[in-house]
């Protein structure tokens, strides 16, 4: 593969740190990359993704989406001096486990009614 195929980049957590910096193809999806940062998350952080799906991928103020390549992407990414593009981790855990824990209240309510007339 020749080397200006490959591009450099940088994960940057929640909390300041980063992963990487790790060698892809230009022709990676920003799925690959979401599954790369999810299979190599720091252990004893307060925040883990459990899936790729819970992670989202920003550069230059932009959600990335998973079917875009890195080449696709890679116009917005711009220099930062050193060659490795950076880009930001956000972590949403899934909406589904935040609806089964919510508890429902399924028992009939009492109406209570008063009335005054004066």
């Amino acid at each position: 593969m020749p080397e200006e195929d490959l591009v450099d980049i940088k994960f940057r957590l929640y909390d300041g740190s980063d992963l990487g910096p790790f060698r892809y193809s230009s022709t990676s999806t920003v799925d690959t990359l979401k599954q790369r940062v999810v299979s190599d998350w720091p252990k004893g952080k307060t925040i883990n993704p459990k899936a790729a799906s819970e992670v989202k991928l920003i550069n230059s103020g932009k959600i990335l989406e998973n079917n875009k390549t890195v080449g696709q992407c890679k116009m917005p990414f711009g220099d930062n001096g050193s060659g490795v593009i950076i880009m930001h981790v956000v972590v949403q855990p899934s909406l589904a486990k935040t609806k089964t824990e919510k508890k429902i209240d399924d028992s009939p309510r009492k109406i209570v009614c008063s009335c005054s007339i004066m």
